[in-house]
């Protein structure tokens, strides 16, 4: 504006080439801003295209902003480019034809394959040098790897050619390459300006040498360094910030010491405030990054003599979070202290998108809500996770988990009021879902539990109406991928239509149901290119296909607070810029390894090396850091495994400490005890939390336990006080594994039809036979749960086998079986009142000596001698009280001789029998007067339920252990639980 006058139109003759479209908004707000909102003709602003190659690969074409380079008068005849998405596919056909590779691999090989034809092409390699990259004595796989690319030197240009495109890469070069050539041969009037870009496109260092040489052309670098000697300059690498810059020049054939600065004596003054730091400052903040990052072939030299004084540091900081939680709070924290100075902006640049989201997430406390520009994932946004989700519920055939996932997904209505679809979805869940998990599809779900509730019998039928077509395809060997994604929409839109709205009104509106809109669109249309598929891959291509798309959000959220990623954040300047992430494999990213090529291939055939990256993002750090106001972040673990620190920040410690600061970069702990203290009670000092000791009415007290809760009444009696007096009851988990209890259950129904069908005598020749027999129409109804039929019945025929052999030797000693699963109840008085006492015996058998013995059934491991002596598991015992009593149905009451355990765990050893070798009566006698002390002592009104008194084999317990806060009031008291 200063240059051009104060002729209105002598701006709007000016063109401006830009990297990205966001710095072309970002500059017209500038000048905005300068204008004082007055209405201004502006320059022609254009994004030059100059992104990284994963930008292009994701892109594929269609973001780059090349043609607007060109405007509509470009009059250049060059094909248009393929689309991304109908060039992944069709590469996926090409390598599914070359071999047995599933349809999800192909895809995921055809990204890879993009990235090395955008990089060829980035870097103008033929790729008829491939075949002679591998030399004799490289390793044979390199050739196989040659072998394999053939799809791009013999098979891709015939099909470029039969549908008359060419790649998105090879179309943005012949642009570049076409307009250097016009400005070349007829240089415009009009200034052109480039700014910001810095050349790492071959074909954009040739149009910007082009600029450089026009009459009215400008091309400003972003952060040169011009105070680095000539040692360092000549020294840089590829990882180094001013690589790429260097590179430019040198095409550009001139020095630095030819580049003016921008903000020259020339120019009229301008307060140098309003865009970044003082003079003094940024002379100081420019030479301590310089020194810091001064390549390491000329860190022996004397590069710091002159440099050696500390300077202020008091805009720096750092900030070490223990883990990434704490840092999204800490830079949450800042952003949101930023906004208290009026006028002041504030911007996170991080290329961790993870982080991104924490801290969008942590602005809302204070209902902020932020400009994110990398976007949101959309296999993350609410359409296309519930994509996603029910491809996944299909092909796992309506599996608890994936089921559950869609039906309490946020659009999913069913076709009713959400409220009732809801209620009727919690119902599914605890009817049929949990436990074990039900057979496969709506008629294995149907058939767990017959679904006789009219509502309940809707929803099934309602899902079965909607996925059914959907799931027939999944059904078929071979299905064309359009015909997939038609029924799948159609499918998706039923279950998110409501009782008044469709399922598209849900699904497609907003920015994200846009962009899936557009996604689905793209993928229809390109669908063709890929052929039919096995649709067992369809949902794994969906992911494939899906990954790296994102939903962008309409710009204008906050004025003054933004998320960039470092794309975005080129020429772009914040008071108070927050870097995070900084731990390496983060920021600077791992050097990629390429799949087809090794290092020296790479570099004969004329790639970048892979450390190329890590210079680009090199020097998006240090313009960063050149703001007015930094601070550093990083986590110092990350999924609970240690980071190491991003080596700028301890180049910076080291410069530092080189200078005479021991402690190097400020840190700050500060905002760490800020963000702990926000969800921190007032107090001080929180008290510990004392264990429960709940004192219910004597009368909503229990009067009637049975043997084996009696053994919880001891061990945990705030678990009786849950189950028996609050009434709660633990849900079985989805999906469950074959559970103890249940198999337990089946194994003794089946032992009992047998035992009852054959209760003395020898055995007939066919016993286990007919044991198999029995225990298959037990465990009839539920073989047709995968995980039973898998882990289960296996189980069982070994312990038929050996249950047989043990029968068999105790009928050999005259032993006779009385009753299995008999129950039994008999009043224990206490306290003046009565208790009563249950008991369901396993088996009850009749000694030669007329003596009776007690066997418990045990699939899992059986209680040890010592804790039964000790009172702490009285089952047995207990039950010989009930047994010396006559209490069980049908045993006349008898002298008890034997207690046993018999283990039936179906394992390498499938049964055992562990007697316990004590004083039957002697110990019973125990117990019983246990029993009644423990009645008597809970008959009074001030006996607390507590809460694990007798924490001994505590792992056995724990199912209201949450309820009642253990791990808080035991560590308290210094107890491991």
């Amino acid at each position: 504006m200063d240059r051009v006058g104060d002729d209105p139109q002598s701006l709007a003759r000016v063109r401006i080439l830009l990297p990205t479209r966001r710095a072309c908004r970002s500059l017209r707000e500038a000048f905005l801003r300068l204008s004082g909102g007055t209405p201004t003709l502006l320059p022609r602003m254009t994004p030059l295209g100059d992104v990284d190659e994963d930008e292009l690969v994701i892109g594929g074409g269609g973001h780059l902003g090349t043609d607007e380079v060109l405007g509509a008068d470009g009059g250049f005849e060059i094909p248009p480019a393929m689309p991304g998405t109908q060039r992944q596919l069709a590469l996926a056909r090409l390598i599914m034809a070359r071999g047995e590779t599933s349809a999800d691999q192909a895809v995921r090989l055809a990204t890879e394959l993009a990235r090395l034809l955008d990089q060829t092409y980035t870097e103008r390699r033929p790729f008829a040098d491939l075949k002679d990259l591998v030399p004799d004595e490289f390793a044979e796989h390199w050739q196989q790897t040659l072998k394999f690319l053939t799809i791009l030197t013999e098979l891709w240009p015939n099909v470029l050619r039969d549908e008359g495109v060419i790649d998105a890469a090879d179309r943005r070069n012949r642009l570049l390459e076409a307009q250097a050539q016009r400005w070349r041969s007829s240089p415009p009037e009009t200034p052109i300006i480039a700014a910001g870009s810095t050349g790492s496109i071959p074909a954009t260092a040739d149009l910007l040498s082009v600029i450089a040489r026009l009459p009215q052309g400008c091309v400003v670098l972003p952060g040169l360094d011009q105070l680095s000697s000539d040692l360092v300059w000549q020294s840089v690498e590829a990882h180094h910030p001013q690589f790429g810059l260097a590179r430019l020049l040198e095409h550009l054939e001139i020095t630095r010491n030819h580049v003016k600065n921008w903000l020259d004596e020339n120019s009229a003054p301008i307060n140098r405030s309003t865009i970044g730091l003082v003079p003094e400052r940024a002379h100081e903040r420019e030479k301590l990054i310089g020194d810091a990052l001064v390549p390491a072939a000329a860190a022996s030299q004397s590069v710091m003599t002159g440099h050696q004084d500390v300077g202020d540091v008091s805009d720096l900081a750092v900030v070490e979070c223990p883990t990434p939680r704490e840092e999204a709070g800490v830079i949450a924290l800042a952003m949101r202290r930023t906004l208290d100075h009026p006028g002041k902006t504030v911007a996170l640049v991080t290329p961790d998108r993870a982080l991104a989201r924490r801290v969008a997430a942590e602005l809302m406390r204070w209902q902020i809500e932020v400009d994110d520009s990398a976007g949101q994932p959309l296999a993350l946004s609410p359409p296309g996770a519930f994509l996603r989700l029910t491809a996944r519920m299909c092909s796992e055939r309506f599996a608890p988990v994936p089921l559950l996932a869609v039906l309490k997904h946020p659009l999913a209505a069913g076709g009713m009021a959400r409220s009732h679809f809801r209620r009727q979805v919690r119902q599914l869940e605890m009817t049929l879902l949990r436990g074990a998990r039900p057979g496969p599809g709506i008629e294995g779900i149907r058939h767990a539990g017959g679904a006789k509730d009219t509502d309940l019998s809707s929803l099934l039928d309602h899902l079965d109406t909607a996925t059914s077509p959907f799931t027939d395809l999944l059904g078929q060997r071979q299905v064309d991928i359009a015909t997939l994604i038609h029924a799948h929409v159609t499918m998706v839109e039923h279950l998110a239509q409501t009782e008044t709205e469709t399922g598209a009104h849900h699904l497609w509106s907003g920015e994200a149901g846009e962009a899936m809109a557009a996604f689905i669109a793209e993928l229809t249309d390109a669908a063709q290119a890929l052929g039919p598929i096995n649709p067992a891959s369809y949902p794994a291509v969906l992911d494939n296909v899906m990954a790296g798309r994102v939903v962008r959000p309409r710009y204008g959220r906050h004025p003054r607070v933004f998320i960039w990623g470092l794309m975005e954040a080129r020429l772009q300047r914040a008071d108070l810029m927050i870097l995070g992430g900084l731990n390496e494999g983060s920021w600077p990213p791992d050097a990629p390894s390429n799949p087809w090529m090794s290092r020296p291939m790479m570099a004969a055939l004329g790639l970048a090396p892979p450390e190329r990256r890590i210079g680009l993002t090199a020097h998006d750090f240090v313009q960063g850091f050149a703001a007015p106001e930094v601070l550093l972040t990083r986590a110092e673990r990350v999924d609970g495994t240690p980071t190491v620190p991003s080596r700028w920040v301890l180049r910076l410690d080291n410069c530092l400490c080189a200078r005479g600061r021991p402690s190097g970069l400020p840190r700050r702990t500060d905002l760490i005890d800020w963000v702990n203290a926000l969800d921190r009670p007032d107090q001080t000092t929180p008290k510990p939390i004392a264990a429960p000791a709940p004192t219910p009415p004597v009368a909503a007290r229990p009067i009637k336990l049975s043997v084996t809760r009696i053994e919880t009444w001891i061990r945990d009696p705030y678990a009786i006080y849950a189950e028996r007096i609050l009434r709660l009851r633990p849900l079985d988990p989805l999906d469950a594994d074959p559970g103890a209890a249940d198999r337990g259950n089946l194994i003794h129904q089946a032992l009992e039809k047998f035992i009852t069908a054959l209760p003395a005598g020898d055995l007939p020749d066919d016993a286990e036979d007919q044991l198999i027999r029995v225990g298959h129409d037990v465990f009839d109804n539920m073989l047709v749960r995968p995980g039973i039929r898998a882990f289960w019945w296996p189980r069982f025929l070994r312990i038929a086998a050996w249950f047989i052999d043990f029968e068999k030797s105790r009928r050999a000693l005259g032993s006779q079986t009385l009753a299995t699963e008999v129950t039994g109840q008999m009043p224990i008085p206490a306290s003046g009142s009565t208790f009563t006492l249950t008991a369901n015996a396993d088996r009850i058998d009749r000694l030669a000596d007329g003596t009776l013995a007690i066997l418990d059934y045990k699939t899992g491991q059986p209680p040890s001698q010592k804790q039964v002596e000790s009172g702490l598991t009285p089952q047995l015992t207990l039950e010989a009280i009930l047994a010396i009593n006559g209490a069980f149905e049908g045993v006349t009451k008898a002298t008890v001789s034997e207690l046993a355990y018999v283990r039936l765990s179906g394992g390498r050893i499938p049964g055992q029998l562990k007697r316990l070798k004590l004083d039957v009566n002697e110990v019973s006698t125990h117990a019983l007067s246990g029993l009644q002390n423990l009645i008597t002592s809970f008959r009074d009104p001030e006996t607390p339920y507590r809460s694990r008194p007798r924490p001994q084999f505590k792992s056995r317990f724990g199912t209201y252990d949450h309820l009642a806060r253990v791990r808080e009031w035991a560590n308290a008291d210094g107890d491991d639980g």
